[in-house]
């Protein structure tokens, strides 16, 4: 399951659920405020920008936001919201495509870094970011804690959510550290939709030595956006690395 396979064309389509989901404004809000308290007087750059879900609102705060996007299709579906000169789009994956300019912010939102199936890769993430960086910016990372408390002696899957037209499920490879996500849509018929993803999940305490690797400091991790304290039952982080403005 190559990522480029995964986000195609019809993914693209059904990608967006305004006004629900991870576009509901109590999640979309509280996230955009953060990442323009952030970027500050600065630009702000988003690896995997995807179809525009955060980026798009926070331009129209008036942040200058640049896009790194692996999927074609997904840019496309953001180009029904922004055109190039609103919002430039590089084409190429997160880990070693190189935006020009330098940025005050650069994030990462929705797990996405987990879509990046090797500790190198995910290594690379972070330098990349770097690179990108002015002295003193940061790095923002928002990915959920691995739920392998819930996997009890020989069961490999947990169920995260039920609905009344969804069931969501992770099957975990631990030797591996890998996680598939199952998605599973159906209605009043007897057909479901089941749509998959791979994953690379990571501890917090490993990003954070991904994030030395890459000359990064811990500035702040909260358990959302708003600033919850991230304690040993939160099951989302949101991590703030930042460049050292000395040597």
């Amino acid at each position: 399951m190559r990522q480029e396979k995964i986000w195609d064309a019809d993914a693209a389509q059904r990608y967006d659920t305004p006004g629900t989901g991870m576009f509901a404004p109590g999640m979309l809000e509280p996230t955009v405020d953060r990442l323009a308290q952030l970027t500050g007087d600065g630009a702000a750059l988003e690896f995997a920008i995807g179809t525009g879900r955060v980026a798009v609102p926070l331009a129209e705060r008036g942040v200058p936001v640049t896009g790194i996007e692996l999927s074609v299709p997904m840019v496309e579906q953001l180009r029904t919201k922004a055109d190039e000169a609103t919002i430039p789009v590089i084409i190429g994956d997160m880990a070693t495509t190189v935006a020009p300019g330098t940025y005050s912010l650069v994030y990462l939102v929705y797990n996405t870094i987990s879509n990046l199936l090797t500790q190198a890769e995910q290594v690379e993430c972070f330098r990349n970011a770097a690179r990108h960086l002015t002295p003193g910016g940061r790095f923002v990372i928002e990915l959920w804690v691995p739920e392998l408390r819930k996997l009890p002696p020989g069961q490999k899957a947990t169920v995260w959510r039920t609905d009344s037209d969804y069931i969501g499920l992770d099957t975990y490879d631990v030797l591996r550290q890998h996680v598939v996500s199952h998605h599973f849509r159906y209605d009043e018929t007897e057909q479901a939709r089941l749509y998959r993803s791979p994953h690379r999940y990571i501890w917090p305490t490993e990003l954070d030595l991904m994030a030395q690797l890459a000359g990064f400091e811990l500035e702040s991790r909260h358990g959302d956006w708003s600033g919850a304290d991230f304690t040993a039952e939160s099951r989302n982080h949101v991590s703030v690395y930042r460049v050292p403005t000395t040597p």
